[in-house]
């Protein structure tokens, strides 16, 4: 099932003729506890686009992108500072991994042996456990002006961290080119055998962060089926198809049109939706269109390219009106969403959804093209 890519009132952001040249440049956005300075990395695009990195979890910090008066505003949800992303971390933007998403119990056998890593989500291991990747400070390794700027970062884990094997190399590049196309393109190696599974956490408000409720932005997921889970979030194994539920996004619906079924226990399970959907059983050859969103205020459009099998939708449903945005207000719930493609959850644990296992001599990659324009 692939979604329909024409819309008769859509118009491309970036029409207009030639590249303009972007630009990267970096500088100090403050010190961890620790002492550790956090870097901020500024791409533009010259075309109203602007995209922002912190060092400290690869982390989207912000994104400007212009609505369908040409008005440029940040559509990603986000702390002012240092600060708040200590106190109460709710992965803003951030890169997650070793193994985004759930571990069951936070067990799992690889080649035989068993390996036991944080448990930080109830019974369960989220996000990489505790300390993840979204917690560490990475390095800058290059900024690169030019019509296609960009930032690539690097982190090494070192063999045991959080309990996982291996010493794993992962990269993070965030470029912006002159059609308004945000890609960020994981990498990792691997000195031992060892599960991968890396993506990214920014919340979406395309109406402008700190702007209320996503949910009357429509939503179009490129799956047939999704992965329910039990009361923790851990898929059962089922595959189930989407047709006739509450989880049918073939055809384009507002997000909260059905999110408050109290007869879908899954639903009620994860206070929303914060599920996998199956876009392939297995890793395509090349990214194809996997969730669009519009957004009927702005006439923002997002349209979300990846190669993997799954994609996690997360429809906010922790925001609790505890936290303060960029911008002053109070982040409640449904006030943003959040699109993760990745590898199926918990498949360590799962043989039939495939597998996690990188090896020495591989390379893991996680390609994401955000793709922007407007519908009049």
């Amino acid at each position: 099932m692939k979604i329909g890519t024409s819309l008769a009132a859509t118009i491309l952001l970036a029409a207009s003729a030639g590249a303009t040249a972007g630009e990267a440049s970096k500088t100090s956005f403050g010190q961890t506890p620790d002492g550790k300075e956090v870097i901020l990395v500024t791409l533009t695009n010259g075309h109203g686009m602007t995209a922002k990195i912190l060092s400290l979890g690869a982390a989207l910090y912000a994104l400007d992108v212009p609505d369908r008066n040409g008005k440029p505003g940040d559509i990603v949800l986000g702390y002012p500072d240092l600060k708040g992303t200590f106190a109460k971390p709710q992965y803003f933007g951030d890169t997650v991994g070793r193994y985004a998403n759930r571990i069951a119990k936070g067990k799992f056998t690889l080649d035989g042996k068993a390996y036991t890593v944080p448990v930080n989500d109830g019974p369960n291991s989220l996000h990489g456990g505790k300390t993840g990747f979204d917690k560490v400070v990475w390095t800058v390794d290059k900024v690169v002006s030019g019509a296609r700027p960009s930032v690539t970062l690097t982190y090494v884990s070192p063999d045991g961290d959080q309990g996982y094997p291996g010493k794993l190399t992962a990269t993070a590049t965030y470029a912006l080119d002159d059609k308004n196309e945000l890609t960020i393109e994981y990498t990792a190696t691997t000195d031992a055998p060892t599960i991968v599974n890396i993506t990214n956490h920014t919340y979406w408000n395309l109406a402008g962060e700190g702007s209320g409720s996503v949910m009357d932005q429509r939503l179009t997921i490129a799956g047939d089926a999704y992965l329910p889970t039990d009361a923790t979030a851990i898929p059962t194994g089922e595959i189930r198809s989407v047709a006739g539920t509450d989880f049918d996004f073939r055809k384009a619906k507002p997000i909260g049109r059905d999110i408050r079924d109290a007869k879908e226990q899954q639903l009620v399970f994860g206070r929303g939706y914060d599920h996998n959907w199956v876009i392939s059983r297995k890793e395509a050859t090349q990214p194809r269109e996997v969730a669009r969103v519009s957004d009927p205020k702005s006439g923002r459009v997002l349209s979300l390219w990846s190669a993997q099998p799954g994609l996690q939708f997360y429809s906010g449903n922790f925001l609790d009106g505890t936290t303060s945005g960029k911008s002053g207000g109070i982040y409640r719930q449904g006030d943003a969403f959040a699109l993760e493609p990745q590898l199926f959850p918990d498949t360590p644990n799962q043989p039939s959804f495939g597998s996690a296992r990188l090896a020495p001599g591989q390379t893991y990659r996680n390609l994401m093209v955000y793709k922007f324009s407007v519908a009049r």
